[in-house]
């Protein structure tokens, strides 16, 4: 089994980047990790809604306006 660190990394950067499974199993094998990209694809599957929540709390919302401004 892989590290935590290393799901993480693969799932944020498959969802933050769009990157294709197959350019995230390159990734990870420029850097020694041997994962094939159908394993990528279910670490995305069952982590992605998490990392999805995550991104969409710290984007800023819009400013608005003031009422009667």
């Amino acid at each position: 089994p892989c590290p935590p660190s290393i799901v993480h990394q693969a799932v944020w950067v498959y969802v933050r980047f769009h990157l294709s499974l197959r350019e995230v199993e390159e990734l990870l094998a420029e850097r020694g990790i041997e994962v094939s990209y159908e394993t990528v694809r279910r670490w995305a599957d069952h982590f992605r809604p998490q990392f999805a929540k995550q991104l969409r709390k710290f984007r800023e919302t819009p400013h608005q306006t003031p009422p009667g401004v």
